[in-house]
């Protein structure tokens, strides 16, 4: 049997949400553990306590509104995302995926679907890392023994307690999390003993659902990633009296090298190859002295290793040669493996899709989001529906009610078939 969420309650929480950090332009401001992030929980334990749920929360306020099964000794079946939100963000990242799990109860609740696993809604903290880098903190924490080893230093816990605000520089994260009051115990935390899969309902954050008239994107893996830093070494000097011929331009150089990269990567031919240089440092940033530093970041993704180690070839010859009489240096800042979801929920949400008749392709993520650090703890799988205009992390951001209701209904439907079939 095929079951339907509603499209009413749907619109209901997005307008209820939208209130919880309302920035005044449409979009919101919801940072991790802020009062606004406080609130909209207390609406999240308001809507579950109603259906009977029952709401635990762990040691990093990760929160889970567990509804029973038939089998009291069966393992859950988790569904959730985030809601907090970048500054001036949108309606949808993250909080999606949270009101989408609480459809999926809501909808089980009242129409007593019978199911064997109790279904759980759930809250990570601090995924985006607005206030408390990095992104993703929670989930690396939890998941930070299943994780390959090379990247557990990222998410040792005592670190990321640590973790300075970026909006006062005075306040750690472990000390915010202290006062909060939805802080629990460690004990509750998502494990492999408790669950048994997890699934997160997301938006696409970009075009490509939109522009293939798709209304639902069954997610395959999210893209492997590289971030680098490249560093070029002058000298600063008076911006006029020293003559051009001279200088050791900083600055210069790194323009120079960027468009020799954008050249030589866009070379390579391959179309869904995805790489940003978005942040720089310059020194001394005067403008009458002739930068004796720069550093510029590039954030490479694709799916296939080999295609990011072309990219890195490319990268590693830029110190072979003067830039501007600048030298050069290549820094690695962060990587990722490709993280692929697990085949049997991939097919699930893909059977469900079909069965509802609702739209849909295979497309990765080229966003990192809380599901790729479950997934090394738990077989993990994700739902995308369209963004209008591909926009996200911005106010603009839009997702319809319809799209929204038909990402949660293949969602019930892949937890139902997990339910009854198992892995």
């Amino acid at each position: 049997m095929i079951y339907q969420c509603s499209a009413e309650r749907m619109h209901d929480k997005i307008m209820t949400f939208s209130k919880f950090g309302d920035a005044g332009h449409g979009g919101i401001t919801r940072y991790a553990l802020s009062k606004e992030d406080e609130s909209a929980r207390d609406e999240f334990v308001r809507r579950m306590e109603k259906i009977g749920a029952v709401i635990e929360t762990d040691d990093l306020a990760n929160m889970y509104a567990t509804l029973p099964g038939s089998d009291p000794q069966a393992k859950r079946i988790v569904m959730g995302s985030h809601c907090d939100s970048v500054k001036n963000g949108g309606n949808y990242d993250g909080i999606l995926g949270v009101m989408g799990a609480m459809e999926v109860l809501e909808t089980v609740a009242a129409e007593h679907i019978p199911h064997t696993h109790p279904l759980t809604a759930m809250i990570w903290t601090n995924e985006e890392g607005s206030e408390f880098p990095p992104c993703m903190m929670c989930s690396g924490i939890v998941c930070h023994d299943f994780m390959p080893e090379r990247f557990r230093d990222n998410f040792k816990e005592d670190k990321m307690l640590k973790s300075v605000s970026i909006v006062d520089r005075k306040t750690e994260f472990g000390k915010k999390l202290s006062a909060f009051r939805y802080l629990g115990k460690k004990e509750n935390r998502l494990s492999p003993d408790r669950y048994l899969a997890m699934f997160e309902l997301h938006i696409e954050q970009g075009p490509i659902l939109e522009d293939a008239g798709k209304d639902l994107g069954v997610v395959t893996c999210v893209l492997g990633q590289m971030i680098y830093r490249i560093k070029f070494y002058g000298f600063a000097a008076h911006a006029g009296t020293f003559p051009m011929k001279k200088r050791h331009d900083a600055f210069h150089a790194a323009a120079e090298a960027l468009c020799y990269l954008h050249e030589e990567i866009d070379r390579l031919g391959v179309d869904d190859l995805v790489y940003t240089t978005g942040e720089v440092v310059i020194h001394p940033c005067v403008n009458t002295v002739i930068p004796d530093y720069f550093d510029f970041s590039i954030d490479v993704r694709h799916e296939d290793p080999a295609v990011l180690d072309k990219v890195r070839k490319i990268l590693f010859r830029l110190p072979e040669r003067k830039w501007q009489q600048c030298s050069c240096e290549v820094e690695l800042g962060w990587n990722r493996d490709t993280v692929y979801w697990n085949p049997a929920l991939v097919n699930y949400v893909r059977q469900a899709a079909e069965e509802t008749g609702i739209s849909h392709m295979d497309i990765h993520s080229g966003a990192g989001h809380d599901a790729q650090y479950a997934s090394y703890m738990l077989p993990t799988t994700m739902i995308f529906v369209p963004s209008d205009g591909g926009l996200s992390h911005c106010e603009p951001e839009h997702t319809s009610v319809r799209q929204c209701t038909g990402g949660a209904t293949v969602l019930l439907n892949a937890v139902l078939k997990l339910d009854r079939e198992g892995l």
